[in-house]
């Protein structure tokens, strides 16, 4: 079975608001072996998602349409697939009551145009709304399935949950798509895929799709079997593969991310940690504190923005600024080791560089000194970034969270 989601709504091809129903719904029905091929948007306007369906019936065996489904004029969803398709549209007496109950609850006037809300395709499987008012429906009609939903996600997503993937259980195929999202930072998207090009060429089951974002590449693997145990064993032979090439490039699985990789391995260790921030001017610490419950390891951070603060708070030797530099190895190194000693912790990572736009002690915009003090050893990484100053301080963050994870998992 394929399927097809229609996103109704002018907002949406306005750009006000996100269309995330997509992609909640597309990783769902993947969950349950339901292919979707194409995904539509289409404005409040009768004509044109009349055309939307019947360019979609032609190719999808499920039509799965959200949004437009609420009392006013423009919702008019229910109404015009019942044009297309030839069906009655008749009041739910249920949704109906639930409605009228609300009005009363709340003390507002029940309008004639709130009974919309309870409409339904004749024939068809109702799903409450136990998050809001207008129903959601399921109905078989000449060789096609028509799936109608709210457009608020609050609303969408719980019904779905609830009511719709059991409807659709009973029609997706034997076969279900298992997907495994691999992560690699410190390596580019064109680099990694021109390093596995021969697998992804080669690709059959399981499939292989390279995806670049803030900076990672992300390969998704999905193999497709009707035993989770052979589909793991599919997955597991292909990412050996992929790992023999890129590995060291590779640092976790799915909803990974670098901070909670690193933050994690520090936990193994039973390490506290500090930091010292002039580049990032806390961002590193703001990412640190998004973690429930790091208290436990990480003690604060100080940010050493100016030349002052760097040598009169965390010790900088003040030959070492005249001679090298405030963005220089030796200044990151000295950052990493002090900052352990102030807030006596195990581990200390500094940023020090130039995020431009001008040059700063001669050093081109994108210079960055990362600093790593642990075990009693302390380095500096030197990095020459790229991007708008905004990046540049980002994804130094990001390099000292991966470089800091690499160093924690070789100890």
């Amino acid at each position: 079975m394929n399927a097809e989601i229609i996103a109704v709504g002018t907002e949406l091809l306005l750009g006000q608001i996100l269309n995330t129903n997509a992609k909640f719904l597309s990783q769902k029905l993947a969950a349950i072996g339901v292919d979707v091929y194409y995904q539509t948007v289409v404005g409040d306007n009768a004509g044109r998602l009349r055309e939307a369906i019947e360019i979609a019936r032609k190719r999808a065996d499920i039509l799965i349409f959200t949004g437009g489904l609420g009392p006013t004029k423009d919702d008019l969803t229910k109404e015009t697939i019942a044009l297309s398709i030839g069906s009655e549209l008749v009041y739910d007496e249920a949704a109906l009551h639930s409605i009228a109950e609300y009005y009363k609850r709340t003390g507002r006037t029940f309008t004639e145009n709130n009974k919309k809300q309870a409409l339904v395709l004749e024939g068809a499987a109702v799903f409450p709304n136990d998050h809001g008012m207008a129903p959601g429906m399921g109905l078989h009609k000449e060789g096609n399935v028509y799936i109608l939903l709210p457009g608020p996600p609050k609303e969408m997503n719980p019904m779905y949950v609830s009511y719709v993937e059991s409807f659709l259980m009973k029609l997706a195929s034997e076969e279900k798509l298992h997907s495994r999202v691999l992560r690699f930072f410190g390596i580019g998207e064109s680099q990694l895929e021109d390093t596995i090009q021969d697998l992804i060429d080669a690709q059959t089951n399981p499939t292989i799709a390279p995806l670049a974002s803030e900076g990672e590449v992300t390969l998704r693997l999905t193999a497709k079997h009707a035993s989770e145990e052979q589909a793991s064993s599919l997955l597991d032979e292909t990412e050996q593969n992929i790992l023999q090439r890129v590995g060291e490039f590779f640092y976790g699985y799915n909803n990974d991310s670098l901070h909670t990789k690193a933050i994690a391995a520090l936990r193994k260790k039973g390490y506290t940690l500090s930091c010292a921030e002039s580049l990032t001017g806390g961002l590193f610490g703001e990412k640190v504190t998004e973690i429930a419950g790091v208290s436990s390891l990480f003690k604060g951070g100080v940010i050493c923005y100016s030349n002052e603060v760097k040598q009169n708070v965390l010790q900088v030797p003040p030959q070492v600024l005249a001679s090298e530099g405030a963005v220089s190895e030796a200044c990151a190194i000295h950052l990493a080791e002090n900052v352990c000693t102030l807030m006596k912790t195990d581990v200390g990572i500094s940023f020090t560089g130039v995020a431009g736009p001008d040059l700063q002690e001669g050093k081109q915009p994108g210079t960055v000194f990362i600093g790593i003090s642990v075990a009693g050893t302390a380095f500096a990484v030197e990095l020459k970034l790229g991007g708008s100053r905004l990046l540049v301080r980002e994804r130094a963050v990001k390099y000292g969270f991966y470089h800091l994870y690499k160093k924690l998992e070789e100890l």
